[in-house]
Formats: C-alpha cells, structure tokens, sequence
C-alpha cells in the first residue's frame, strides 16, 4: 500500500468564485484515517481555507456528511485505505445548497423535520386547557412536562420504534434521494422515517396529526420507492420501508374515512 493518496476536494469560495473548482492535496495513507482525519490534516498542515463540518468523529452526530467517491457517506467512516491507490474525490452532499467549499446549507432539511413534530404528542385530557395537553415532549426520565405520571417502555413496545430512533439527521438519505433532487418541496425520508418513530411509540398520540402532513403530495406519495435512501443510511434505518409503511396506513385510513359514517371508528 503506497504511504501518500490524493485527495480531489471540491473548493467553493463564494467571495471569489463564480462556480466550484476542484483542488489536489497529498495526505498521509493510514490504515485508520478516514477521509475525515485527510481533511483535518489538509487544514492542520497544507491548507487552513479548507471549510467542512464535523464533531464527534465516531457516526454519532452526522454532521460529517460528504459526497465520497459519488456516494453519500459519513466523512468519518469512510477509510481512506478503502479507497487506495485513490485519488478520492471528496464533494458537498448532493440536492442541497454550497455555503463554501464542502459545508451546505440545512435549514430546508430542518424545517421539513419540525413539520412532522418529532415528538411525543400526549393524549387530550378532559377539562384541560390546550396548553396543558396536545403537543408536549416526554423528557428524560419518561415524565411528560411537569407532570409526575411515569410512561414506562416494555422491552415489545421498544422495539416497534427503535429502528427508526437510530436516526442521526446526517441528511445522507436527503443526498442519495433522486425525488427530493428533482422536487425540493418533498419532504424526505429521514422527516418520514421520525415520524414513523413516534407513530410507533404507545405514548404518542400525534399520528393524525402528522398523517394530515404526510398524506399530502409532497409528502409520502411523493415517493417512488427507489430505495436509495435506506442504502445510503450509514445505521440502518430503512426509510424506504417507512414511507412503504406509511403509504399503507394512509390508504387504510383513507378508505376508512370513505366508507364509515362520520365518527365512526
């Protein structure tokens, strides 16, 4: 194995550039770097410009999330040995805006996750005020608010949902889908997957609430099940199959709606 690969890392500067150009570094080739730790020696040691997001180091926070070699992948778990003799060509995540250099713009993908209220929705009390009911998040500890009521999880009820709990917002999924590339205004699988999580979850009570969002046309059948999204997820989640599911649920509760008398459940 040679001891030197090249990385092609794509430069935008908006103060300078009118479009994004490619720049060649020459960084170590260790068997345990990721492209991650090629980057941060690009910036320690050759080249301080260089503008990427990153934190924990371990595929824990997502936030290191970079198009390598024309895949979606977690900067920080994509070896570079992997990738040898090389060059390896590191990009921007795809279908999102360049801020400068390999850092995008998120607030899009932000903005569709609060759609889907990524939260426990308590039941409706009887002689309660809206405010002290409806949409409150159960904290640490599994009290709702201020409340002292415990909602204890069974080892069952857990596992309904902890597939889709494995969601680390790394927007991968967002990158690797063909139908939010060609239609911003979808709202997306990891949105899709949370939501199955607290759908899924016997204390939560929001499903109508979020169907109502998701039912829509940019939202689950806005999807034509390609499948790339649970490909590109680096903790396999399978948002593919989320949307699938939910489409289910949609129809069934579409049909009900249709053939019952009205409140009838």
């Amino acid at each position: 194995m040679p001891d030197h690969i090249t990385l092609r890392v794509t430069r935008y500067r908006p103060e300078e550039d009118t479009e994004p150009g490619i720049q060649e570094y020459e960084v170590p080739l260790r068997e345990e770097w990721a492209v991650l730790d090629g980057l941060n020696h690009v910036k320690d040691h050759l080249d301080a410009t260089l503008s990427y997001r990153w934190s924990c180091r371990m595929g824990i926070c997502g936030s290191c999330g970079m198009t390598v070699n024309g895949e979606p992948k977690l900067s920080c778990a994509a070896f570079l040995a992997d990738y040898a003799p090389g060059p390896v060509r590191v990009e921007p995540l795809a279908n999102f805006p360049v801020i400068r250099d390999l850092v995008v713009e998120i607030g899009d993908f932000m903005s569709k996750l609060a759609k889907v209220k990524p939260w426990i929705i308590e039941e409706p009390q009887a002689g309660r005020g809206d405010e002290a009911g409806g949409d409150r998040e159960v904290g640490r500890g599994g009290l709702v608010g201020g409340d002292t009521d415990e909602h204890l999880q069974t080892p069952a009820e857990m596992d309904e949902y902890h597939q889709f709990s494995m969601c680390i917002n790394c927007m991968l999924c967002y990158a690797a889908c063909p139908v939010y590339g060609l239609d911003p205004q979808f709202i997306g699988p990891a949105a899709i997957a949370l939501a199955q999580r607290y759908n899924l979850d016997s204390r939560d009570h929001g499903a109508a609430e979020r169907l109502d969002v998701l039912s829509q046309h940019d939202g689950i059948w806005g999807c034509t099940f390609v499948g790339e999204c649970t490909r590109a997820c680096p903790k396999d989640v399978d948002p593919a199959g989320a949307i699938q599911r939910y489409k289910l649920t949609a129809a069934t509760e579409s049909l009900k709606a249709f053939l019952l008398p009205r409140g009838a459940k």
